[in-house]
């Protein structure tokens, strides 16, 4: 349980210092927020309260999006947020194809060169941007980023310390290749963030709502732990759902869930 995690995402509903006193009740010890949740409450006061209640923040969602108009003043705004909340780790998705655009290889250069763009910043922030690949369903109007290898290949030319990567089951599970990127990525000390959601189908419409608790679907997931353990990864497992059904329930009823669902097919 010390790198478990709960992503603010998979309680979506639950305001955050009711997240905050249930995760203190539940012994757990590290959050990852979203951007939204810094907008309702504020950065300085959201800060205070995840840090007096002693939690640990283990990422902020999301920056990225860099085919949106003012993606770099946002971007910039993102990492200081993330600073603020005192998180390590800033994800990054991507963003699709530019309006009106059908060509994918250069909408990837433009990710490689925003995010070199937004590296001295982050350095100076003390925050690691973490490029995370979505399944290729999301690559026309979502990210262009579709595997763990392509979001190395983004990564490789920037220090390890200003760009990491984001495995995410949920995204990777598809992919026969992941196993190799994953050592790839524990070689360039470039995984930055570990995120776990089981997938279920059928898919809902707009399948953005997919995600299941972990056991709930059909990923190895217990072989992913395994295989960024190997890759020299020691730091938090996020459990980040994104589901209707989910929220729908009580916050502590998920984050009851959540835990029995890590412990029997993460840990």
């Amino acid at each position: 349980m010390k790198r478990f995690a709960l992503n603010s995402a998979t309680t979506r509903r639950w305001p955050l210092p009711d997240l905050v006193a249930g995760c203190v009740d539940a012994g757990v010890g590290n959050v990852g927020l979203w951007r939204e949740d810094l907008a309702g409450y504020g950065v300085e006061a959201a800060a205070a309260l995840v840090r007096d209640a002693g939690l640990t923040v283990t990422s902020l969602c999301r920056g990225g999006f860099l085919d949106a108009p003012g993606w770099f003043d946002e971007n910039r705004r993102a990492i200081d947020e993330a600073a603020g909340v005192g998180a390590p780790v800033l994800v990054l998705v991507s963003g699709g194809l530019p309006a009106g655009s059908r060509d994918l290889d250069a909408a990837r250069a433009h990710v490689g060169e925003a995010i070199g763009a937004l590296v001295p910043h982050a350095l100076a922030a003390g925050v690691r941007l973490a490029v995370e690949p979505l399944h290729p369903m999301f690559c026309s109007d979502r990210c262009v980023v579709a595997s763990l290898g392509q979001a190395l290949d983004l990564a490789e030319p920037y220090p390890p310390e200003a760009v990491g990567v984001v495995v995410d089951t949920y995204h990777l599970w598809w992919d026969d290749q992941v196993w190799a990127q994953i050592a790839r990525a524990g070689r360039a000390e470039r995984i930055a963030c570990f995120q776990v959601a089981d997938w279920v189908t059928p898919l809902p419409a707009g399948v953005l709502l997919g995600r299941g608790l972990p056991g709930a679907g059909c990923v190895e997931l217990r072989r992913f732990r395994e295989a960024v353990d190997a890759a020299g990864y020691t730091g938090p497992i996020e459990v980040e759902v994104f589901a209707e059904e989910v929220w729908s329930r009580p916050g502590r009823v998920v984050l009851d869930e959540a835990i029995a669902g890590y412990r029997e097919h993460v840990a």
